[in-house]
């Protein structure tokens, strides 16, 4: 049985707002082994602000993510993958995203902006699928699918660390 969660999308009253981090959640998976077997790890946000303009898609969004936060099922995994042969995070330590464009997709929002990770930025969309308010503030959900880390540069571990990941965003702002 298929059971999809409905859309929900209660346009945020215009303002700015900032990404609570503590409330925050980003959730990446990918595959590995060949494509055998399937990785689920999460980011920890570090920043983020949310400005909701008049008109909506006028709107901009921006997130920083510590690089280092990777954390999967496995230690030894955390560490290949903040590692100079992937992530890098001594050299990158930020993954950046920004966006300045919202479209309308009728039961969702579709984000064009900017991934900037390991010295480079790759244009990306995100599909908003869910924005609900919360006692304090507002809560969005949105998905990136289907990234390739070989157009950030990441190419090691072929075969061993998959090509393409997708992210998970649930992420809690309140007014600044």
């Amino acid at each position: 049985m298929n059971i999809s969660t409905p859309t929900i999308l209660e346009l945020p009253t215009v303002g700015t707002y900032r990404m609570d981090p503590q409330r925050s959640n980003i959730a990446y998976s990918g595959r590995h082994m060949f494509g055998v077997g399937k990785v689920h790890a999460t980011f920890a946000l570090s920043s983020g602000e949310l400005r909701v303009a008049e008109p909506f898609t006028a709107s901009t969004v921006s997130v920083t993510v510590a690089a280092a936060s990777f954390t999967s099922s496995s230690a030894k995994r955390d560490k290949d993958v903040r590692a100079a042969g992937l992530l890098d995070v001594l050299t990158y330590p930020d993954i950046s995203f920004a966006a300045d464009g919202l479209d309308n997709q009728g039961d969702r929002w579709q984000l064009s902006g900017t991934v900037t990770a390991h010295g480079t930025t790759v244009p990306i969309r995100v599909i908003v699928d869910r924005i609900s308010a919360e006692l304090d503030g507002v809560r969005v959900h949105a998905r990136a699918s289907h990234l390739d880390r070989y157009a950030f540069g990441i190419n090691k571990g072929k075969g061993m660390v998959g090509r393409y990941l997708d992210l998970d965003l649930d992420v809690v702002a309140v007014p600044a």
